[in-house]
């Protein structure tokens, strides 16, 4: 009986995490974060990779100016931090990452994951990942694990999942269509209709397959790509070139949303991308009359309902002290300190946006 291919884990750490801000940095990003216990969340990704991902099959793609962090962190060989020369948006991180591992393991399955998720039960987390792959295997489709939404969010995309996909992969479904992220209103109704699915963008395929949707449906990423083939470690100066020609287009819009080959796997365990503070408060279990503190000393919080997060040291380290106040983040750094209604937290990008046009280099 032929062996089956290995599991690879690809782990994307290239985001920015302005949402995150004053926490999350450039040079500091979301990922390096400690925001549930004594490992970052990259450290927690990559240890639950490591519950389904063959030996030395656990990759990251990043920017030169994390690599050494990433591998501190991580302890992965040098060999498997695959380092961008600038950030191109995900299809191109992907195709490029799974175009770089195919090289070398032409009958790959990948799993695409996020460096900076939380997903606290990481056995059904690998169970869900090694049925992914029988499926993308199996059938040479691309499937995307999509979560039962738990409460009507409209910071998420969203699955509109099709009917069951056969026998042969008892509770998959085929994917109806992919909606980005909707306003309260409608995500109330996909909740009530129970056919949405969060959009996770945890991704399980094997690498043909994904190359050869790449080819039929992104001519320009694929034309990005040609000088690469067959390079397991491109020179500085071709890998620049190709991430100069390709398109910045992440992967849902670049090829999710255009094949016809897209299943989708329904899981129920807990999921957040921690894309801001309100997510994180709510992941960590900031409620009416129940504040989180993340990190630092609340002396005083009367109402509760807060988050804090007080990492400043030394001669800047602050006690917090809330009065009156619920629904808030409080988030002091030393060097900048945001208070935020939760319920706004989304628009903190904003602030980053507003400190680069000031030239704030030092606060982003």
């Amino acid at each position: 009986m032929a062996t089956a291919p290995k599991l690879h884990a690809v782990i994307l750490a290239g985001g920015a995490g302005e949402r995150f801000w004053p926490a999350s940095r450039q040079a500091h990003p979301k990922p390096f974060l400690r925001v549930d216990g004594e490992e970052s969340l990259i450290q927690t990704t990559v240890r639950r990779a490591r519950r389904f991902a063959g030996r030395n099959c656990v990759w990251v793609v990043c920017g030169r100016e994390h690599a050494r962090e990433i591998r501190k962190q991580t302890g992965l060989p040098s060999d498997r931090i695959i380092v961008e020369p600038r950030r191109r948006n995900t299809a191109m991180a992907i195709a490029f990452s799974t175009q770089r591992i195919a090289a070398s393991f032409p009958d790959a399955v990948l799993a695409v994951l996020s460096a900076d998720h939380l997903i606290p039960d990481e056995r059904a987390f690998a169970e869900a990942i090694r049925k992914a792959a029988r499926a993308a295997r199996e059938a040479g489709v691309l499937v995307t694990l999509g979560v039962q939404p738990s409460r009507p969010e409209p910071g998420y995309g969203y699955i509109q999942v099709g009917r069951p996909v056969g026998r042969g992969h008892p509770g998959l479904r085929s994917v109806r269509r992919f909606v980005e992220k909707p306003d309260l209103t409608t995500a109330k109704r996909y909740l009530k209709s129970g056919d949405y699915l969060w959009n996770a963008g945890i991704f399980v395929w094997t690498a043909q397959t994904l190359l050869g949707e790449v080819e039929g449906l992104a001519p320009a990423l694929h034309a990005a790509l040609v000088p690469l083939e067959g390079v397991k470690r491109p020179g500085a100066a071709k890998l620049r070139a190709a991430y100069d020609a390709a398109p910045s287009e992440p992967i849902d819009i670049a090829i999710m949303e255009r094949s016809s080959r897209v299943w989708t796997l329904p899981v129920k365990f807990r999921w957040s991308d921690v894309g801001t503070w309100e997510s994180l408060a709510l992941e960590l279990g900031v409620k009416t009359g129940t504040t989180v503190v993340v990190d630092g000393d609340l002396a005083h919080d009367d109402r509760g309902g807060n988050l804090v997060w007080s990492s400043s040291t030394g001669k800047n380290h602050r006690t917090v002290a809330l009065l009156g106040v619920e629904g808030l983040a409080v988030i002091d750094t030393g060097d900048a300190l945001l208070v935020a209604r939760l319920d706004q937290s989304p628009e903190v990008r904003n602030i980053v946006k507003a400190l680069k046009a000031d030239d704030r280099e030092d606060l982003t």
